[in-house]
């Protein structure tokens, strides 16, 4: 098995590369890991390669927040020091520095 390394990390603020959203990372999947539905409704031309990691944000674009899930490849880092509106970044990270949330607490299953 080859083994991935994420280029991103949790709680990093990212943008997307083509879409106008940015969030906060808060979870990452070494590979592709949701639903053949989901993989099937991104047009062929623009859908990313599945062996990559692939991040769940915390998104938001100017009207709205919500969650994401992004290939690596469509993500780049967001050093615009602005804050991070969607309302579970706050509730689960605080500001640490430029492009970067910490984690509150660790939460383990």
């Amino acid at each position: 098995m080859k083994q991935r390394n994420a280029k991103f990390e949790i709680g990093q603020v990212v943008r997307h590369r083509v879409f106008p959203f940015r969030g906060v990372i808060f979870d990452v999947d070494p590979e592709y890991a949701n639903t053949e539905e989901w993989w099937n409704a991104i047009p062929p031309e623009i859908r990313p390669s599945k062996d990559q990691p692939f991040y769940h944000l915390f998104a938001e674009n100017d009207d709205t927040e919500y969650v994401a899930y992004v290939s690596e490849q469509n993500l780049v880092s967001d050093e615009s020091d602005r804050p991070i509106r969607h309302p579970q970044v706050s509730a689960l990270f605080k500001k640490e520095t430029v492009g970067h949330y910490k984690p509150k607490a660790t939460y383990q299953h």
